[in-house]
């Protein structure tokens, strides 16, 4: 066989299509005999976790790059938050039932929920606007900076991918294995729609490239991983970067920072790792002021 490869082997690929063509013997039928990067029962042995880590370290380490993508703007929030066109239909729906049932008080506080989650499609629209400022800085290049990246489900993530898409430009999605609320949305970029197992590579991934993270509210998914990077800022571990959080009636109705402050559990200097956005053009401001971009302009729109 001739050599495929740049040096004098053989590829794995080479290799692994050789190996197809085995004679069936007792032997050659046996599991042992698997090329072990082949074996996929071996490969999913307890055993073999710490490799499995770092395939998921490597994979989309190799992706990101093939695509160009020099650096990211991280967006987080809930899975749950919808266009207004869905909302409108989730409180209508909430509506009918709580009148086919009065007197109900779980229906009743449906509708209230529902009433809110209309409200919050506020932040569905800001996400994707953002998405498409950030993103107009580099849609038709192939060495990109400030690509869009989010955990590639639905809520406030469709909606950051879907700026990006609104204007041409590539955006990230990392997926995890979840039993709900985790198809990847249609508008990440299919190269760039990644998957993961261990939340900690993800997270890790969330962070590699950022040059800002934006935190949109909600539930306890964006709670991980917004104070797991605060952490990270809090003890050095990462260099302080925009860290966005929108809607300041929301977060501080969640979380009581001067409480933890008077409490003694953080410095008053640990509320300055956040700062609090209302619209994407205020967001963007603080993007651009700090890492000095004075040229790009805001013309897009949410349709």
């Amino acid at each position: 066989m001739t050599p495929k490869g740049d040096g004098p082997f053989p590829t794995a690929r080479d290799d692994a299509e050789l190996a197809e063509r085995v004679e069936l013997y007792p032997q050659t039928q046996s599991p042992a005999y698997r090329l072990a990067f082949k074996d996929i029962d071996f490969l999913l042995r307890e055993d073999l976790r710490p490799v499995r880590l770092q395939l998921e370290l490597l994979k989309p380490e190799v992706l990101l790059k093939e695509q160009g993508i020099r650096s990211t703007v991280a967006v987080f929030g809930s899975a749950r938050i919808t266009d207004r066109q869905c909302a409108e239909q989730q409180l209508a729906d909430a509506e009918a039932a709580a009148r086919a049932n009065p007197g109900d008080a779980r229906l009743a506080r449906d509708v209230g929920i529902a009433r809110r989650m209309l409200a919050n499609t506020r932040y569905y629209e800001e996400a994707r606007r953002l998405a498409q400022i950030v993103s107009s800085t580099c849609a038709d290049r192939d060495q990109c900076d400030f690509v869009v990246l989010t955990g590639g489900g639905p809520g406030i993530m469709e909606a950051a991918n879907r700026g990006a898409d609104d204007v041409g430009a590539k955006s990230v999605g990392l997926n995890i294995v979840l039993p709900m609320e985790q198809a990847p949305n249609p508008y990440v970029t299919p190269e760039l729609s990644l998957r993961f197992h261990y939340f900690a590579l993800r997270k890790m991934h969330f962070l590699n490239r950022a040059k800002a993270l934006v935190i949109f509210p909600g539930g306890y998914g964006t709670l991980d991983e917004m104070f797991e990077a605060a952490t990270l800022v809090q003890t050095g571990k990462i260099e302080r970067i925009p860290f966005l959080l929108f809607g300041k009636e929301y977060w501080e109705r969640v979380i009581n920072f001067d409480t933890m402050v008077s409490e003694g559990m953080i410095t008053a200097a640990d509320k300055d790792i956040f700062q609090f956005v209302e619209t994407a053009e205020e967001a963007w401001h603080h993007i651009a002021a700090f890492w000095g971009i004075t040229n790009h302009t805001q013309n897009s729109a949410v349709e």
